[in-house]
């Protein structure tokens, strides 16, 4: 990329450190613009600048690209530039061994996936010193394929060199699979009998991965086992120890594992055996890029009016933190309180969601609120810190709600499942139930509470636009670079990827699909226009548009600007 004149345009997409033990390169990928395309230059460590004549990737794409050994890269992206070598959805399908000081047209194809799939990739890494080499198809968004091998000499032996046979991963392919030394690391999004055991959905265990790819179970030990109320949000390693985030009714506790002579033990020294405060949240991670390096890690800690502190400790005991860094605060938090409740929806599930308002609030609706939630891709809507919503709402008197709904990763993978699909509108009958328990509680009445998303969540508000119940339910929306159009969201950049969220329009799957596509309720349900060839019907006199704000962006790669178009566009005609 040019280097002067450009530093407001260029948006950082994160760095990977050549894993040889010189610690000295690195490449360093960024993004024009804050698009998922990006550029990736090889960086040294020990002079600080670019390296002349290193590995680069100077036109925009969603590639990847990954150090194998110092003198090759395992890379995928657009070779060509006609989009063969891409996915529907835009991402790698064909992974290439490329050679330092060789051009990138000449490396070499080593592995290939499907059109069809999400993408490909292939990566090989030491963990605590053991070789381990995977290849990856994404087949859906929760959906993969893994197969594994011990390559026999990385620095030695490129990709494309090395005879040893890739085997498959016998795991059902919406697992994951990971490793710690020479044990692998297996998390399940749904119930797998195998070997006479079951291993219960959202659950985590290790066994030796000779014994895995044996499927060979007996020796497996479990990890995490979820209940109705915990779940397993994420986990990190060190050189000795597992540390799991775990979230008990969207509220976090860390969990520690220590490894000796091939097993695990629960190890009492974690600090983390109390949930954390409402409206709080740690984060755990490794303080090394190579976590197999030592024990210490970073402790994340904020909260909604927590401000963010950076504190770092030895994960044998997580109760001896040293903060080292912290943000100033943006806000007054004085006088503001974090409250949590729980709504009921229309089929008996409580929902939880957090209230972020002052303490002398009064309980008799008037209280302009912003209620937001997510609801999609099994991404939990955990406590954060926001100078935004401190300065420009809270400190004026404003009310934050942050709804927990299903199709969200707050309650692990079963959570998420409840809202997909056909099952999507149990994600906006949760909304509607919390909206409701809002107004029940006095904290807004329907003309002061405002319904607020953005991309998966800007799919919600257009919902909450749309649907009888919930257009009644709010004053006003403000709907963040949203996907509107079911019936095309697939055919528009990253959109294919999301098909097993939502479902293939192109498909019976429409029957549904339509059903929570607020394009399509908004012109044939709502104003009576004809739809696909059909007949004109009676406009909904009954419904009323609360005011609504778009909002979109030319530069979002992912979600296509035109769906907010065509919206307002038939909103204003």
């Amino acid at each position: 990329p040019p280097t002067t004149g450009t530093a407001k345009t260029w948006v950082w997409h994160g760095s990977t450190l050549l894993d040889d033990g010189n610690f000295d390169r690195c490449m360093i990928s960024l993004s024009p613009g804050g698009s998922d395309a990006d550029t990736t230059r090889e960086f040294c460590l020990k002079t600080n600048s670019f390296l002349e004549g290193g590995f680069e990737m100077l036109e925009p794409a969603k590639s990847r690209i990954d150090y194998r050994s110092r003198d090759e890269c395992l890379v995928g992206t657009d070779f060509g530039k006609d989009g063969s070598c891409m996915t529907d959805s835009g991402y790698p399908r064909v992974i290439r061994s490329w050679r330092r000081g060789t051009p990138l047209e000449e490396a070499t194809t080593v592995f290939e996936g499907e059109q069809s799939d999400i993408s490909v990739s292939q990566y090989a890494y030491r963990d605590h010193g053991v070789a381990h080499e995977f290849r990856v198809r994404s087949l859906t968004f929760y959906t993969s394929k893994y197969w594994h091998r011990t390559p026999k000499d990385l620095e030695g032996l490129t990709a494309a060199d090395d005879d040893t046979p890739f085997v498959e991963v016998p795991i059902p392919a919406d697992a994951n699979v990971g490793t710690f030394a020479d044990a692998a690391l297996v998390s399940l999004r749904s119930d797998w009998t195998v070997g006479g055991q079951t291993f219960k959905q959202g659950s985590m265990f290790s066994l030796p991965f000779s014994d895995l790819m044996k499927g060979d179970v007996s020796a497996a030990q479990i990890l995490f086992e979820p209940t109705d109320s915990k779940s397993l949000e994420s986990s990190t390693t060190t050189k000795n120890y597992l540390v799991l985030k775990v979230l008990e009714d969207v509220r976090s506790t860390l969990v520690v594992w220590k490894w000796a002579d091939g097993t695990w033990t629960a190890h009492g020294g974690g600090g983390g055996g109390d949930a954390v405060g409402v409206g709080e949240d740690v984060a755990v991670q490794s303080l090394n890029r190579f976590s197999d390096a030592d024990d210490r890690v970073y402790l994340w800690r904020d909260g909604y009016l927590r401000v963010d502190a950076l504190d770092v400790a030895d994960a044998s005991d997580l109760s001896k933190s040293e903060t080292i860094k912290t943000k100033p605060g943006f806000f007054d938090a004085a006088g503001l309180v974090v409250e949590q409740h729980f709504a009921i929806s229309a089929d008996g599930t409580k929902v939880p969601y957090f209230v972020q308002r002052r303490a002398d609030a009064p309980a008799d609706g008037s209280t302009p609120t912003l209620l937001d939630a997510y609801g999609g891709f099994e991404i939990s809507m955990t406590p954060h810190y926001s100078a935004g919503v401190g300065i420009g709402w809270l400190e004026r008197g404003g009310c934050k709600v942050i709804a927990n709904v299903r199709g969200g990763g707050e309650y692990g993978p079963k959570w998420h499942q409840a809202a997909l699909k056909e099952k999507r509108f149990k994600a906006y009958e949760d909304v509607e139930a919390v909206a409701a328990d809002v107004i029940k509680r006095g904290i807004a009445k329907p003309e002061k509470l405002a319904v607020i998303g953005g991309s998966n969540g800007g799919l919600m508000v257009g919902n909450m636009l749309v649907r009888p119940v919930a257009s009644k339910l709010f004053g006003a929306a403000v709907c963040q670079v949203p996907l509107l159009d079911m019936k095309r969201y697939s055919h528009l950049l990253a959109g294919a990827s999301w098909m097993a969220e939502y479902g293939d329009p192109d498909t019976d799957e429409w029957k549904f699909l339509r059903n929570h596509s607020p394009y399509q309720i908004l012109r044939h349900d709502r104003l009576g226009l004809a739809e696909d060839g059909g007949a004109a019907t009676a406009p909904d006199d009954s419904w009323t548009c609360p005011k609504v704000l778009f909002t979109t962006s030319t530069r979002d790669d992912r979600v296509h600007p035109g769906h907010a178009r065509k919206m307002v566009k038939a909103l204003m005609d």
